[in-house]
């Protein structure tokens, strides 16, 4: 019975990945995320329902387009595996319960951030909103940790980085980070908290140190612009280590 749970809930978790898909592409460029239907991005072949089955269309269509032949780019049918994944990471270890709601409300949205944050470089703020609001509003139903726990991370994380965000403009004279990553930590903040907010910051920086180093290393390239990387989708995995993880790290580094 737990097997057959746990597919349903495999399958619950690639259909969102595949509207996270939609959200994806379309938020960004400020369309519609509900309409028109899906269609081809080359011969605007209108979608059929049995094409846009998660994973499995994709394998079925041999990763092309029915219609025109070109081929579909491997991130669909990656980001609905993902998300399908992450689901059931956190039905295992939130089971059904309100905990499990608001954990799949973090992940799915940050699953939109590292995607997004990839392709344009941007953090869209209704994401950000959404993300804060419904982080305050999962504060009334914990126990341990209440509103003034919410403001207080969104505040820390948020107030930090921007300070990194300011001393960077005014001493550079360049952004070493966007606005959309400040306002990212206090849509984090509201769900991990003061502590958890230090850490995706720390965490996600270190992350990001080692690829960009990393990059420009291969790379060797005169023009810095060409390894310039989004910072959202560092934090982004800090952050669902830290919900994953979170009380194992403040224990370990608060010893108890």
């Amino acid at each position: 019975m737990e097997i057959l749970t746990i597919f349903i809930v495999f399958i619950f978790g690639l259909v969102v990945g595949s509207f996270l898909n939609v959200v994806i592409y379309r938020l960004p460029r400020e369309k519609s995320i509900v309409y028109p239907p899906s269609s081809c991005l080359k011969c605007g072949h209108k979608i059929r329902w049995y094409e846009n089955i998660p994973i499995i269309s994709y394998i079925f269509l041999k990763g092309k387009c029915s219609s025109c032949k070109t081929k579909i780019s491997l991130r669909y049918p990656f980001v609905e595996f993902l998300t399908g994944l992450f689901t059931i990471f956190a039905y295992l270890k939130f089971g059904l319960s309100i905990d499990l709601i608001f954990s799949l409300i973090l992940l799915y949205l940050l699953i939109a951030v590292i995607f997004i944050d990839i392709d344009f470089k941007i953090i869209p703020d209704e994401i950000n909103l959404i993300g804060f609001i419904s982080g305050i509003i999962y504060s009334f139903f914990r126990q341990d940790f209440s509103i003034i726990d919410a403001l207080i991370g969104a505040f820390v994380g948020a107030g930090f980085l921007y300070l990194i965000y300011f001393l960077y403009l005014k001493f550079r004279k360049v952004e070493g980070l966007g606005l959309g990553d400040v306002k990212l930590l206090a849509f984090l903040g509201s769900y991990l908290g003061w502590f958890g907010s230090l850490f995706t910051i720390f965490v996600g920086s270190f992350f990001g140190a080692v690829v960009g180093i990393s990059l420009a290393y291969m790379q060797k390239a005169e023009d810095k612009s060409r390894y310039e990387i989004p910072f959202g989708p560092f934090l982004s995995v800090a952050a669902i280590i830290y919900l994953f993880f979170g009380e194992y790290i403040k224990k370990f580094y608060f010893g108890y």
